[in-house]
């Protein structure tokens, strides 16, 4: 039957079941059945995919009259006739031929082990949802993905025009509290999926947020938490319109306004409060005020008085030292700033601002040990609710009440810090093993039996009733335990002299103020040296000395001609092609090898499979450290030099290269802030400042220890 001769009979079924039908909907009914003709299997299938339209274009809630229906239309398209009528005698329908009552029976069971398997979940409060059939699903998205690759397939863009995308249904209660002016702070994010692109990230999950507790949310690289925390803050997926949302992501924008200012504007509601008192009092200055104005001047007064904003410059002072700005700093303009300080006016401005939810995504990236240890102390004592992304796991520990755990595309939420979330997961997957085991050895039992007895005649009975309580079992699933994360650094020949050594050495940028002056260091090839100091005290300028990038202007600075030197800058994006994949990176700058051969190497640093074939630039920031790492250890350096190489690494990944770089049989020298390096291979401790480098007695943790001790003099000033 040609789609013309569909089209006109289905139109013409549908017009006589339902005369008042509206145009619109008819058309889009008859479209669907038409386009999709081929693809539909049963009847069933079509209620699937117009049933729900059928019912709000006639107003009939009669679901199995509507069923019958696409049942006619079933015929129809499959090249049949119109399904006629049944009879009915006072009422009740006469059947045109006998029912098999144990056929019925055996229909209904499949039907209820059908129902128990649903994609999205039922709530059984004041919703609209249906279940739907887990196979039809994956036929259903199988044939959307075959057509979205026909329809993207001369589109050149594909790669840059892929971004997240949501999918979420909001319950009707939701909405209603809303409506009727609910002030429920607490936050809950229900029957959503997330995806990127082609790529799922989420599916059918629950977020569920109480107000002010803290949750850390960790995952694995590329796994999708920087991804939901931007839908959250962007409200693509539901808050309620009264929970102020605040997402510390984007640096300050440069211009004429001072570091305090910027952090006193954010506060808008003191801000419009104190613009709106000049205004009015301007007017009562000049005679020109009214009692409208001399009462809402009261109410400013009253409500200025209630925010404490007279406090408010003082707090910013106080934000701002703790996040390493001097008195001096605060006094600059936001354009003379680099991009690290003005992320942390950004979080200097959400920190005064107190939203209902604040989001950070990895917070700590652009702090010195020092501004850590001050956060963690502030937000220990935070009164709304925190969301945050970290790859520090005593950050984690020191903050959060609460764990979200981000694995195969579900949310795991569990009570506790980041130590405590280890423990009770471990605990959990031992659980889910033993449960696996008893289910499987049970399942093999009777499979036995079955097996051995199904063809014997006096036991043939007992082995068929097995054989259906084997057949009614619940898939039995592995219980699914992350790999874990391994880098191999490569083996390096023992040199037993100094590898570095700088007499005495002085440096200046200018030729006048001094960053170092007269200072003695030396490494050799067992040095495990961590340097620390705050911003600005001249880490990273040290470790350009220490490469020979930065010559001194005083001294001498000694190299051994055996030294090979692997550099990896906090800054090592600038130095991938982002538009290459990583494969076609690595056989561009060292040619002349198998393919083989440059997957092993990125295979080494976990960048195995499709992360090789897929756009530097499409790669999270732990991703693209990884590719990083590669690129450091292709020429099998002895002496690694590492400025900040934790950042964007999640938790797994930081305590795999602490691994690897306690076998690594070369030297080390890191600046790390990431508390976890740091105690697993510091065996020596430099701390910058005051136009020197001093050997800490004591180490990192006498570090501090003086910190700490500082803070609680300044606290209880």
């Amino acid at each position: 039957m040609s789609d013309d001769g569909v089209e006109a009979r289905v139109q013409g079924f549908l017009h006589k079941k339902f005369p008042g039908i509206d145009e619109d909907l008819l058309n889009y009914v008859v479209d669907v059945t038409k386009t999709s003709a081929e693809d539909f299997e049963d009847a069933e299938e079509i209620y699937d995919a117009v049933g729900g339209v059928l019912h709000e274009a006639t107003e009939n809630d009669d679901e199995d009259e509507i069923k019958e229906i696409c049942n006619g239309i079933m015929n129809l398209i499959k090249g049949g006739e119109e399904e006629k009528p049944q009879q009915q005698v006072n009422g009740k329908r006469i059947l045109d031929a006998p029912i098999h009552i144990g056929d019925r029976a055996k229909k209904d069971d499949e039907h209820q082990v059908e129902q128990n398997s649903i994609w999205m979940k039922q709530n059984v409060e004041d919703t609209t949802l249906k279940t739907v059939d887990l196979k039809k699903l994956e036929r259903a998205e199988a044939k959307q993905k075959q057509k979205l690759e026909r329809r993207d397939k001369d589109d050149k863009d594909d790669e840059s025009s892929a971004g997240p995308t949501t999918n979420q249904v909001i319950q009707k209660k939701d909405m209603k509290q809303e409506l009727l002016g609910g002030k429920v702070v607490d936050i809950r994010i229900e029957n959503f999926d997330l995806a990127y692109g082609s790529k799922v990230l989420l599916q059918n999950c629950n977020l569920v947020m109480a107000f002010g507790r803290r949750y850390g949310f960790v995952g694995r690289n590329g796994m999708g938490k920087t991804t939901l925390l931007r839908a959250i803050s962007k409200r693509e997926l539901y808050i309620p319109s009264h929970v102020t949302v605040l997402h510390v992501e984007q640096e300050v924008v440069g211009d004429e306004t001072l570091a305090t200012d910027s952090v006193l504007e954010a506060d808008t509601v003191r801000f419009n409060l104190l613009k709106e008192e000049e205004e009015l009092s301007a007017l009562v200055n000049e005679g020109k005020s009214t009692d409208t104005t001399t009462a809402r001047l009261s109410e400013i007064y009253a409500k200025l008085a209630d925010i404490e904003a007279d406090k408010a410059p003082a707090r910013a002072a106080m934000i701002l030292d703790g996040l390493g700005f001097t008195p001096e700093m605060q006094k600059m303009k936001t354009k003379e700033f680099s991009g690290g300080w003005r992320m942390r006016l950004a979080l200097a401005r959400a920190l005064s601002t107190k939203p209902d939810l604040l989001l950070l995504d990895e917070p700590t990236n652009m702090l010195d040990v020092k501004a850590i240890l001050w956060l963690e102390n502030y937000l220990q004592t935070w009164p709304t609710t925190i969301f945050v992304v970290s790859h520090d796991r005593m950050f984690l520990d020191a903050v959060s009440t609460d764990i979200i755990f981000l694995h195969s595309k579900m949310l795991d939420c569990y009570k506790g810090n980041y130590t405590q979330f280890v423990i009770t997961k471990d605990e959990k997957l031992k659980n889910q093993q033993r449960e696996y085991e008893a289910q499987k050895q049970y399942r093999d039992h009777l499979q036995a039996y079955v097996d051995r007895w199904r063809v014997n005649a006096n036991r043939a009975a007992q082995a068929q009733s097995k054989l259906k309580i084997l057949e009614k079992l619940p898939d039995l699933k592995p219980v699914e335990i992350e790999p874990e994360v391994v880098l191999r650094l490569p083996e390096t020949d023992r040199v037993n002299a100094t590898m570095l050594r700088l007499d005495e050495f002085s440096f200046s940028y200018d030729g006048k103020k001094n960053i170092f002056e007269k200072t003695d260091l030396n490494a050799n090839m067992d040095a495990r040296i961590a340097v620390i100091g705050e911003n600005g005290s001249g880490k990273t300028t040290l470790l350009k000395i220490l490469l020979g990038e930065l010559e001194v202007t005083g001294g001498v600075r000694h190299v051994h001609r055996a030294m090979r030197v692997g550099y990896f800058s906090q800054h090592h994006v600038d130095a991938l092609s982002l538009k290459q994949t990583s494969l076609e990176f690595f056989k561009k700058r060292f040619p002349g090898k198998l393919d083989v051969e440059y997957r092993s190497h990125l295979g080494k640093y976990g960048v195995t499979g499709d992360l090789a074939m897929r756009p530097i630039s499409s790669l999270s920031g732990g991703q693209k450290s990884r590719v990083a790492f590669a690129l450091m250890t292709w020429h099998e350096p002895n002496f690694f030099i590492l400025d900040e190489p934790t950042n964007h690494l999640d938790i797994e990944t930081v305590e795999a290269l602490g691994k690897a770089l306690q076998k690594f049989n070369g030297g080390v020298i890191l600046v790390s802030h990431n508390e976890q390096l740091i105690q697993m291979i510091a065996q020596e401790t430099w701390l910058c400042g005051e136009k020197t480098v001093k050997r800490i007695d004591g180490g990192f943790q006498a570090y501090k220890k003086t910190l700490e001790e500082e803070f609680k003099r300044i606290n209880a000033i």
